[in-house]
């Protein structure tokens, strides 16, 4: 079992990284979005080995919390490894988690190859396993219950088609919090295009 690697980029693909370790080029999976260093530069990955019949694949995350979460995913029955990395492709470790511990399949089924059925396989299976949450993040499971979990997929469902990316939608609504009770669908995306507008004037002023 490969549990890390450790050395140097040697290249960085969509989707791939090639880390050089003592000379030998270990071929790692990972998400678009993970915060691989340029080539040369020094890169520890947190991996997984998925072994096939045909195959052996590594799969690498820069957070431990990552690979708890994808190999978390891969014991729901129907989740192989391409679509539990495209789920942490999507959204963030805290926000899965979040989803999947408060029945959020509209959240769920913003990943790529994850149907509604798949979604509550998900939440039906890994709902008892995704740990304990924060204070804050607990509120915000629970408030994500019954008509507020409407409201807030009908918010992001408004977002995708203004053309933002999944991840931005699920993080916008996450730094908005649950709303004030009874905040209805209009209100809430207003404050979620505030807080995209934020994210990204901080960006450029970075």
């Amino acid at each position: 079992m490969i549990a890390h690697v450790r050395g140097r980029v040697a290249h960085r693909g969509t989707g791939t990284v090639v880390v050089d370790v003592g000379g030998v080029g270990y071929l790692v999976h990972v998400t678009g979005a993970s915060p691989v260093p340029a080539r040369g530069e020094e890169v520890e990955l947190h991996t997984s080995l998925q072994v096939r019949e045909d195959s052996m694949t590594l799969y690498g995350f820069t957070e431990r919390g990552a690979l708890e979460l994808f190999e978390l995913l891969l014991s729901s029955s129907g989740v192989g490894p391409r679509i539990a990395l495209a789920a942490l492709g999507t959204h963030r470790p805290d926000t899965l988690r979040a989803a999947i511990a408060g029945s959020d399949v509209p959240t769920l089924t913003a990943v790529p190859g994850i149907g509604k059925k798949v979604a509550e396989r998900l939440v039906l299976e890994l709902k008892d396993k995704v740990g304990a949450f924060p204070s804050a993040g607990d509120d915000q499971v629970g408030a994500a219950a019954g008509p507020a979990a409407d409201v807030r997929a009908e918010v992001r469902e408004a977002l995708l088609g203004l053309g933002y990316s999944a991840g931005e939608a699920q993080e916008a609504l996450a730094a908005i919090g649950p709303g004030t009770g009874g905040e209805d669908a209009a209100g809430l995306l207003r404050r979620a295009l505030r807080e995209l507008s934020t994210s990204a004037l901080d960006g450029v002023q970075r």
